[in-house]
């Protein structure tokens, strides 16, 4: 009896520590979703160190006093229990135990962090290459804490609903105050401070609007994928309100990399929601929202032609599409047909069901829709493939029409990005071997185009480059190929981890004939995913700032946590 107090007293200790534990990391959580994004100081001018400095004190604080409530916990384990949970612990750190405790991802992101470290110290910049100071603050002490932050996340932290919600809400503040920016309202009282000519390029509490489509891409791809799962009815209201407010805000925003995380989103959601009726009704409903999205931001443009900042490029190309109020109405019948047909399916499975027919009521369809899916997929790659072809090295851009400006790739491409792509590939090719390998150092892609090609960049843009503006290239020249595929088998393992659980999830625990059995934690881990997905498309355009990025990386590590502990 006495042995089995102690035990009881021994796992409600556990229980507490870990209890305890979960609930500072969820406030650093909170800080993170909600007060990095928002937090902003003298308007734009500061407002890169500003959030900087938040995340990183945010990251040092749940540190320390993770330490000291450890240094606590560890004298009552010692004092009460004689380091029984101290002991567990360290069997469970044991090299022989590793592959039960770190994944292919934890491998790769530590692999990552070497290869950051090593860059640093053979750089010839090296306190630049630890803080970032001459580039955006990237520097391997930001990649410390995102390292460091990651493992403390997905290892010691309980899913909590209310984190998810808080980086919804935080992301809708976000959103509408860059839709009303893009009505020159300036709600905030921040254009007035900043030259006229620049009143187009910053918005919201973000900044500059290559940043602000990709933080709007994290809250659109987790609303977009939560919505396709959720049950209960106000959730699934709540989600699809924060999808239609950021597909407003994203359009909005007026940067192009915005398209790249659309179409993620559109070409890979199918392929785990199709597996149910649900899934495939709100993914319609999800298309027909978007191109409804875009009609009324086309009459929201003619109507207020003289408020709105406008749009150009994609955008005109989608409302230019021939007959698309008529498109937008049959998106609408088709979902709402294909809902009625489900929904008959659904009543004549239950109907089986009763009558003592078992059957597997999806199996096969669902199988098939996607397969499909990956038909059409791999068709549409081909597609592509042949237009890049055909515009480049056949000389036949023009033939495109407008859609050419993104087919053709030189030196004008995305804004001069053709230029800086071909250059930053002709310096690595021009690297030591051990620059080759590991890069010039973290964040010092700045220092690498002031020193070597200067004048040709500013006579040939008319702008000074300190980033790649695409998240890979820079690793390469500035980590090496080490780090680079180090990040992508991280990215990607991490992926594959969530897609996992999601589908082992609603595959096994299936509520109703034909519907997903989602979870709290699988809907949590299916939005972390789309949301991870949607940041890594548009990154191939943009920069990583420790604005948008830190809070690609919480996003990640709550998908990751939301997976469970085995």
């Amino acid at each position: 009896m006495e042995k089995k107090t102690v035990t009881n007293k021994a796992d409600s200790f556990a229980s507490t520590c870990s209890s305890v534990i979960s609930g500072v990391i969820s406030v650093f959580l909170l800080v993170a979703v909600v007060a990095v994004p928002l937090i902003y100081d003298n308007s734009y001018f500061n407002i890169l160190e500003t959030k900087y400095k938040c995340f990183y004190m945010s990251v040092l604080v749940m540190l320390a006093v993770l330490l000291i409530l450890s240094l606590v916990l560890l004298g009552i384990d010692l004092k009460e229990f004689q380091g029984a949970h101290v002991k567990q612990l360290f069997a469970v750190l044991k090299p022989a135990n590793w592959k039960q405790t770190f994944r292919l991802a934890d491998a790769a992101v530590l692999v990552f962090w070497l290869a950051s470290v090593i860059s640093t110290l053979q750089s010839e910049y090296l306190y630049e290459s630890f803080w970032g100071n001459e580039g955006r603050y990237s520097g391997l002490f930001l990649m410390t804490l995102y390292v460091v932050m990651y493992f403390v996340v997905s290892r010691f932290w309980h899913s909590n609903k209310l984190v998810m919600q808080a980086f919804f809400v935080a992301g809708l503040i976000v959103c509408y105050i860059g839709i009303t920016d893009y009505f020159q309202l300036d709600i905030l009282h921040f254009r007035g401070k900043i030259k006229p000519e620049q009143s187009t390029i910053f918005t919201s509490t973000i900044g500059n609007i290559n940043t602000y489509t990709a933080y709007v891409a994290l809250i659109m791809g987790a609303a977009a994928a939560m919505f396709m799962t959720a049950k209960d009815w106000l959730k699934t209201c709540w989600y699809y309100l924060c999808m239609v407010v950021s597909f407003f805000a994203i359009v909005m925003g007026c940067s192009d990399n915005a398209y790249l995380a659309l179409g993620a989103l559109f070409a890979l959601l199918p392929l785990l929601v199709f597996r149910n009726r649900q899934g495939v009704v709100r993914y319609l409903v999800m298309v027909a929202t978007f191109a409804t999205v875009i009609q009324c931001i086309d009459f929201l443009n003619q109507a207020y032609a003289d408020m709105v900042i406008g749009l150009d490029s994609l955008f005109q190309i989608l409302v230019n599409l021939p007959g698309l109020l008529a498109i937008v109405v049959v998106l609408w019948c088709l979902s709402a047909g294909v809902a009625v047909y489900f929904r008959k399916q659904e009543q004549a499975d239950v109907t089986a069901l009763l009558a003592g027919k078992r059957q597997k009521l999806e199996g096969k369809s669902k199988i098939t829709l996607v397969q499909i899916w990956l038909g059409v997929l791999a068709l549409g790659v081909a597609v592509l493939v042949i237009m890049l072809i055909d515009a480049n090295a056949l000389g036949h851009g023009s033939r495109y029409g407008s859609l050419g400006n993104y087919l053709v790739f030189n030196d004008g491409w995305g804004t001069m990005r053709g230029y800086i792509w071909r250059k930053s590939l002709e310096l690595y090719a021009a690297f030591p071997f051990m620059h080759k390998l590991f890069g010039f150092g973290p964040d010092t892609f700045g220092i690498m185009t002031t020193q070597y090609f200067m004048r040709d960049m500013v006579g040939t843009t008319g702008q000074v480059f300190d980033t790649a503006h695409n998240e890979y290239l820079q690793f390469l020249l500035t980590i090496g190929p080490v780090g680079l595929l180090a990040y992508l088998v991280f990215l990607l393992g991490n992926a594959w981890k969530m897609a996992k659980y999601w589908i082992n999830q609603n595959t096994q625990n299936p509520k109703t004939p034909g519907a997903s059995g989602a979870s709290r934690e699988s809907a949590c881990v299916i939005g972390c995913l789309f949301a991870v997905i949607c940041y890594c498309a548009q990154a191939l355009v943009n920069l990583n700032l420790p604005i948008a990025t830190p809070v690609m990386w919480v996003v990640m590590s709550i998908g990751v946590a939301s997976c469970g502990k085995k």
